[in-house]
């Protein structure tokens, strides 16, 4: 249960960081309103997690996620330039993230 707020956490993640970007500092309405939704509710049930997750592979788990997830959206939706180096570096990232937690399990 406590990797499964993780991970929504981090989709939440993401949707504050394109909210970030679409409020355009702060000076538009509604994506302030949305980013500040989706970073309570991604920083909230973080937090809900790590009282039963080690930090360290939860909090990269949340990162990579809100990571991969803003730039995949962004290439997707919001004409982000797509390379191989960033699908590689994405994958990557995940990758990271994905051995970090198995070097945590063996524990």
């Amino acid at each position: 249960m406590a990797w499964l707020l993780v991970i929504v956490a981090g989709l939440l993640e993401t949707g504050f960081a394109v909210c970030l970007k679409l409020s355009h500092g702060f000076t538009k309405l509604w994506p302030t309103v949305a980013f500040c939704a989706f970073a309570l509710g991604s920083f909230g049930l973080l937090t809900l997690s790590l009282k039963r997750l080690d930090v360290g592979p939860a909090y990269a788990v949340w990162t990579g996620i809100g990571a991969a997830g803003t730039a995949i959206y962004g290439m997707i939706f919001m004409g982000d330039v797509v390379s191989v180096l960033k699908l590689v570096s994405i994958t990557l990232v995940i990758i990271g993230v994905m051995g970090l937690q198995l070097s945590g399990s063996a524990h």
